[in-house]
C-alpha cells in the first residue's frame, strides 16, 4: 500500500534555494553546499509544520509573564489556541476537514487528561484556575494533542511525504486502540509499553517514509519517525511544564526536568496520530 500526497512547495522557496545554495558555494564549496542547503530548507519547512505548536508556546510563554485583568490565564491560553486555530483556517495553511480531525485528537486527549489528572491517579494536575474546564481539567490543554496532528498534516504536504509498504488499516487501528487502552490499564495491570512498543517494531519493519525537502528524495525507517517525533514532542513537554503550563508531581516544590521515559509515551501517542492522519489521506483524499 502506498499512501501519498498532492507536492506542495512553497512558491517563494525556489528562489531562495538558489541564492542560498549559491552563497554556501562560495564558502564551503559547491560539494558541501547542495547538501547544507537541503538540510537548511527541511529545517525551514519543519518549522513551518510546527506552526500550531510554536505559536501555543508562545502564548504559554508570554502568559507566565503577562496577565490579563479579568481573564484567567488558562482561559487565555483557551482563547489564544482558538485564535490561532481560525488564523490558520483563514491563511487556509488548514482546512475544515483537518480540523474535524483535529477535534479528533482533542477529544481522545481530553479523554486521556480526565483520567490521569483525577484525584485517585494523578499524572499531573493543573494547578490553576480556568473557568473552561471539564472536571480536573482545562479546556485548553486538548489543544496540545491537536498541535501534533497539525504538524503531521503540516509536514505531509511541506516535504510531499510519502508512505510505502504501509501494513493493514485493520491492524494499525487496532495497534491505535491497544496503545490508548494501555495509558489507562498501566495503573492497574502491567504496564505494556514495551511489548506494544515491540509490536509496532514488527508490524511497521518494512515501512518506509520518502520526503523531499529540495529536489532530492530522502527515505526513513516509519519506526524511526515515531521516535523523532517522541523526542522533540519530550523536548516541548519540558518547555511547556517550565512555563507552568501543567506540573508533574515532581516538579511540586521547584521545576525539574520531565523523565527521559517520557518519551516512549510520547512515541506510542505519535503512532496514534499518524495512523488517524494516514487514514485520513488514504480514505478520504482530496477530490481535484
Amino acid at each position: 500500500m502506498s499512501l501519498s500526497t498532492e507536492t506542495i512547495l512553497h512558491p517563494t522557496l525556489d528562489p531562495f534555494i538558489g541564492r542560498t545554495e549559491a552563497l554556501l558555494a562560495r564558502v564551503f564549496g559547491t560539494k558541501w553546499a547542495s547538501g547544507l542547503c537541503e538540510f537548511l530548507v527541511f529545517g525551514i519547512k519543519e518549522a513551518g509544520a510546527c506552526v500550531f505548536a510554536g505559536s501555543f508556546l508562545f502564548l504559554l510563554a508570554i502568559s507566565s509573564h503577562v496577565s490579563i485583568p479579568g481573564i484567567a490565564r488558562y482561559d487565555f491560553l483557551f482563547l489564544g489556541a482558538i485564535a490561532i486555530q481560525l488564523v490558520l483556517i483563514v491563511t487556509r495553511l488548514e482546512t475544515w476537514r483537518e480540523v474535524a480531525v483535529l477535534s479528533m485528537f482533542h477529544a481522545i486527549g481530553m479523554g486521556l487528561e480526565l483520567f490521569k489528572t483525577s484525584p485517585s491517579v494523578h499524572s499531573w494536575s493543573y494547578p490553576e484556575y480556568a473557568f473552561f474546564r471539564i472536571y480536573t481539567v482545562p479546556l485548553y490543554s486538548g489543544f496540545m494533542y491537536a498541535a501534533v496532528a497539525s504538524y503531521m498534516m503540516q509536514a505531509w504536504r511541506l516535504v510531499d511525504l510519502k508512505v510505502r509498504n504501509f501494513p493493514p488499516l485493520w491492524a494499525a487501528i487496532l495497534i491505535s486502540i491497544a496503545i490508548y487502552a494501555n495509558f489507562f490499564t498501566n495503573h492497574y495491570i502491567v504496564d505494556m509499553r514495551w511489548p506494544l512498543a515491540t509490536i509496532v517494531i514488527i508490524v511497521f519493519w518494512r515501512t518506509r517514509i520518502d520526503f523531499t525537502a529540495t529536489t532530492k528524495v530522502r527515505t526513513m525507517p516509519m519506526t524511526l519517525s515515531f521516535v523523532l517525533v517522541g523526542f522533540f514532542i519530550w523536548i516541548a513537554e519540558n518547555i511547556a511544564t517550565f512555563f507552568g503550563g501543567w506540573v508533574y508531581p515532581s516538579q511540586t516544590t521547584a521545576w525539574a526536568i520531565v523523565g527521559p521515559n517520557k518519551i516512549t509515551s510520547w512515541m506510542l501517542l505519535v503512532i496514534i496520530s499518524f495512523i488517524i492522519v494516514a487514514a485520513l489521506k488514504q480514505i478520504f483524499p482530496k477530490k481535484a
